[in-house]
C-alpha cells in the first residue's frame, strides 16, 4: 500500500510539472483488430503528455508523427506534445501501425479513430474537454490526420465496449506539410506503405483526402513550405481548396523557407521555433480555444 501511495504521488508530481508522459496506453484492452502478431509494432498505443494543472486549458490534441507510414518521427510526436504542454494543451502521441511492418489501410485509420475515442473516454481522468479534442499530423501523419478528418463516425451507442460508443470526429485538425493525395501529387513512399504496390482506383480515390472533404469536415490549420522537396505543396493547397469549396473554416500558411520534416524548427542546436507555431496559437485563439 505504501508503494502504491508513493507511486501515485510520483505520477501526480510528474504530471504537475509536465516533466514526463504517462505510461503508453494500449488502444484496445486485448489484441488490436487486424493485428498480425504479438510484437510491439502490432500494439498501437496512446501516450498522454499532460500540462501543468495550473496552466491546463482543457484542450487535447492527438498527434500522428510522420515517417512515410514506414516509421514514426519523434520530433513530430513527443516534440510537439512538449511544446503544446507549455501552452496548457494535452498532447496525446499516437503510435499507429505501419506499412513497413506489414499493415495496410484501414489499420492506420482504425488506430487514429480509436485514439480520439479513447481521449474522449478518458476526458475526466485526464481533465480535458471532450468537445475540444483535435488531431494533428505531419507528412504521412498529416495524411492519417486528414483521413480521420474526412472519415469519422459518431460512435456506436450499442457497442459493449464503452470506448466504441464515443465519436471519432476530431473537433479540429492541424496538418503540417501533409501528404494529402494518393493521386497525381502523391508521396510515393507513403502511398506504397499505406495501399501496397497496385492499389485499386477506388481506393486511391477514397484515400485522397482532398476528394473526401464535406461541409462536416472540422476546421483545419495547414502549413507547408515552398522549398519542401519531400511532399509537394499541391497537397496542402488541394486540401485547402476543398475546404474552401465546402465552406469549412481553415487557415493556410505557406512559407518560402524550410525543408520537409522541419517540425518546430530550431534544429539540433535549439534555435528559435519556426513561426508556424505562433500562427497555430493565434488560430487556436481565433477558434475560441485559447484565451
Amino acid at each position: 500500500m505504501r508503494f502504491l501511495t508513493a507511486f501515485s504521488a510520483f505520477l501526480a508530481t510528474a504530471c504537475a510539472l509536465g516533466a514526463a508522459p504517462l505510461e503508453p496506453l494500449p488502444l484496445w484492452p486485448g489484441q488490436a483488430p487486424g493485428a498480425l502478431g504479438d510484437r510491439d509494432e502490432d500494439k498501437p498505443t496512446l501516450t498522454a503528455y499532460l500540462p501543468d494543472p495550473e496552466k491546463a486549458t482543457g484542450i487535447a490534441i492527438v498527434i500522428c508523427p510522420g515517417g512515410g507510414y514506414g516509421g514514426l518521427a519523434p520530433h513530430e510526436g513527443a516534440g510537439y506534445a512538449e511544446f503544446l504542454n507549455t501552452q496548457g494543451i494535452a498532447g496525446l502521441v499516437l503510435k499507429y501501425r505501419l506499412g513497413s511492418k506489414g499493415y495496410r489501410h484501414p489499420a492506420m485509420l482504425n488506430d487514429a479513430a480509436r485514439a480520439v475515442r479513447l481521449a474522449r473516454s478518458n476526458a475526466a481522468s485526464w481533465k480535458i474537454d471532450p468537445h475540444r479534442i483535435g488531431i494533428m499530423g505531419s507528412s504521412a501523419g498529416g495524411h492519417l490526420a486528414s483521413t480521420l478528418l474526412t472519415h469519422f463516425d459518431a460512435g456506436n451507442p450499442q457497442a459493449p465496449d464503452p470506448v466504441e460508443r464515443e465519436s471519432s470526429r476530431p473537433d479540429l485538425g492541424i496538418l503540417c506539410y501533409p501528404v494529402i493525395t494518393m493521386g497525381e501529387h502523391a508521396h510515393q513512399g507513403s502511398r506504397k506503405n499505406l495501399l501496397g504496390e497496385n492499389p485499386a482506383p477506388e481506393l486511391i480515390e477514397e484515400l485522397s483526402s482532398e476528394k473526401q472533404v464535406t461541409p462536416q469536415t472540422p476546421p483545419t490549420f495547414l502549413f507547408h513550405t515552398w522549398e519542401d522537396k519531400g511532399v509537394k505543396i499541391e497537397n496542402a493547397l488541394g486540401f485547402a481548396a476543398a475546404l474552401q469549396k465546402n465552406g469549412v473554416p481553415f487557415s493556410l500558411h505557406v512559407y518560402q523557407k524550410g525543408p520537409h520534416g522541419i517540425g518546430l524548427g530550431g534544429g539540433s542546436k535549439g534555435g528559435p521555433r519556426h513561426p508556424w507555431s505562433d500562427a497555430l496559437l493565434f488560430w487556436l485563439k481565433e477558434q475560441g480555444w485559447l484565451n
